[in-house]
């Protein structure tokens, strides 16, 4: 923001912004910048005219530089903590970018193999489409039907990698082309091997990926509801947004093993352990609950109230990256504004951020599209784990380029020094 956009209400006063301007400053809503005032964190004075209120523009800047600590502490190393480059996704407090390209942009033109492509190989493959080999299918489709019914469709894609992995001969092949051709057969393979929502007999769920694409083919794994055009392109704008974001834990996890030369069927089932966690890959489960008990009893404020007094944190609010709104989720929420059958879930959701006094993240966003398409709550998570598959390659195929091994950080031993007698039973 420029200094003249800058406003103080008579002279020798401090600049004072609007409520356009400071929300725009902290990249939240207008209305969150009001529940930061509730909460005590600006003030804020009536306008001259007596039309909305201003902001003193150096407590605005100093909250804004406060919520982007956790930021920064997170991208930049301490001395002599590991560090690793990569040219695969930069994030800053307003956006995220895979390999220089805005992701939103990238999810409003592109589909979700054109976006991983992009993402493998840093070229556009207009149309792309990825087929799954037969044989891996079939042995996918094997294991993850032998699994107990009550399994979630994430246990299920675990053990669909790990057949399809067994199934292939070409897996130790850590050439690039290779590699990316092991990711396109291994995407399709992992979807197709979801049981279909319900119906066996549902025409889209029958129909090879490669045909219609990933999303479309994914909608009826998840869902026993009939896809709209605009539902569908949702869900595969949410899955580009999801690709990539930096190391995260799993992405960190898919890295290591990378590191050791594990091939990329193991680089993705390493990657899916660490995202089997409540503070990775699960955190949309909750959003998803909390969202569904808000619309159901017509008041975030109650449901936010009880969260809060029951000890736990609020799901789907706050970002450690993003000092205010997380970017995806805002692209996310207006693509969902063209959805109808949302527009109860996304009310709530915009009212959980305000009642929060937190910007929504991805995950509450998340939570709007797996609400509103009737899917369940452990959902949002195998639509992770599917997107991020393809970001878990492309960070493997940056780490094969590197040393082997070198991944592995020093311990810092805190135990008791030795030399100790051998334990015996007493002890």
């Amino acid at each position: 923001m420029s200094v003249s956009e800058l406003n103080g209400d008579g002279p020798g006063e401090r600049p004072r912004l609007t409520t356009r301007q400071a929300a725009e400053r902290l990249g939240v809503k207008p209305e969150t910048v009001y529940a930061y005032v509730s909460r005590g964190l600006l003030s804020s004075r009536r306008s001259a005219g007596g039309r909305g209120s201003t902001f003193d523009a150096a407590e605005v800047e100093a909250l804004a530089v406060a919520a982007r600590r956790p930021a920064a502490a997170a991208r930049e190393a301490a001395p002599g903590a590991m560090s690793v480059r990569t040219g695969i996704t930069l994030i800053e407090p307003d956006g995220c970018w895979f390999r220089g390209v805005d992701a939103r942009e990238l999810a409003a033109a592109h589909t979700f193999e054109e976006a991983a492509d992009w993402l493998w190989t840093g070229r556009l493959t207009p149309g792309a489409r990825f087929p799954a080999p037969p044989p891996l299918l079939e042995a996918a489709r094997a294991a993850a039907g032998a699994l107990p019914g009550h399994c979630a469709a994430t246990d299920r894609l675990r053990a669909a990698v790990v057949a399809a992995a067994v199934a292939d001969p070409l897996r130790f092949d850590l050439a690039e082309e290779a590699v990316i051709a092991r990711a396109r057969g291994l995407l399709p393979v992992m979807v197709d091997a979801l049981p279909p929502w319900g119906s066996a007999s549902d025409e889209e769920a029958a129909a090879p990926v490669a045909e219609g694409g990933l999303a479309r083919a994914l909608w009826p794994r998840l869902t026993g509801r009939r896809p709209t055009e605009a539902f569908v392109r949702a869900l595969e704008r949410a899955m580009i947004l999801l690709l990539d974001h930096d190391l995260a834990a799993s992405t960190l996890a898919a890295r290591v093993a990378a590191s050791a030369r594990a091939h990329p069927y193991a680089v993705v089932s390493a990657a899916l352990g660490a995202l089997d966690a409540p503070l990775h890959g699960a955190a949309g489960a909750g959003a998803h609950r909390m969202l569904a008990e808000a619309v159901e009893r017509g008041s975030a404020a109650a449901v936010v109230a009880g969260t809060l007094r029951a000890g736990r944190p609020v799901p789907g609010v706050g970002h450690r990256v993003y000092p205010g709104e997380d970017p995806r989720a805002r692209a996310l929420f207006t693509w969902l504004e063209e959805v109808p059958a949302c527009a109860r879930a996304l009310e709530a959701a915009h009212e959980i951020a305000a009642t929060a006094g937190r910007p929504a993240n991805i995950d509450l966003a998340l939570a709007v599209l797996t609400l509103g398409a009737g899917m369940s709550p452990e959902a949002s998570e195998a639509v992770f784990a599917v997107a991020r598959t393809a970001g878990w390659i492309a960070h493997a195929l940056e780490e094969y380029g590197e040393p082997p091994l070198r991944l592995r950080p020093g311990g810092h031993y805190t135990g008791p020094r030795p030399p100790r007698p051998l334990p015996s039973p007493d002890e």
